[in-house]
């Protein structure tokens, strides 16, 4: 009898960020604080300028010190495209260039004919370094989407980023 360790037989699933649309109480603000002393205390918890570390899991998604994987769904694709670009200017790339609405996004989805096999032209979505947002694969739950940061500081990233190195 074979005593090693066995690999599960499901592969592990990707993290789902799912948002809450229930209603909020806005609180009166006690002191006057500016935006630019605000930005200033969130930069350091910013995925961009504090990139998790390799086993690292935080806000649903997980890291492996060069990339960041997070996955989310939030029952229509409108919605889970809006979440990721209030996720992205919150994490600190509001600075790089996204589809302007859904529209748009789907416009770099692959043709039909090679979603379903090896594409050797790249993946199924958006890509703009260091962001990748890309359609989940076939059978995977709708509505969903993946959203990749890469860690612009490791070494090689770019070779990387575009699958080179």
């Amino acid at each position: 009898m074979n005593m090693g360790v066995s690999a599960p037989s499901r592969p592990l699933r990707r993290p789902v960020y799912i948002a809450s649309f229930g209603s909020t109480e806005a609180a009166e603000p006690t002191e006057a604080v500016s935006e630019v002393e605000l930005a200033e205390e969130t930069k350091d918890s910013q995925v961009r300028h504090d990139f998790p570390l390799a086993g690292e899991s935080r806000q649903g998604g997980v890291s492996d010190g060069r990339c960041f994987t997070i996955t989310f769904a939030a029952g229509r694709l409108e919605q889970t495209y809006a979440l990721i670009r209030g996720f992205l200017r919150e994490q600190g790339y509001g600075d790089v260039p996204v589809p302007a609405d859904l529209a748009e996004l789907r416009a770099f989805r692959l043709p039909p004919k090679l979603r379903h096999q090896l594409s050797l032209f790249g993946e199924d979505g958006y890509v703009h370094n260091p962001v990748k947002i890309l359609f989940p694969p076939p059978g995977a739950k709708r509505g969903a989407l993946i959203l990749e940061l890469h860690n612009e500081r490791a070494p090689g990233h770019l070779l990387r980023f575009h699958r080179r190195g």
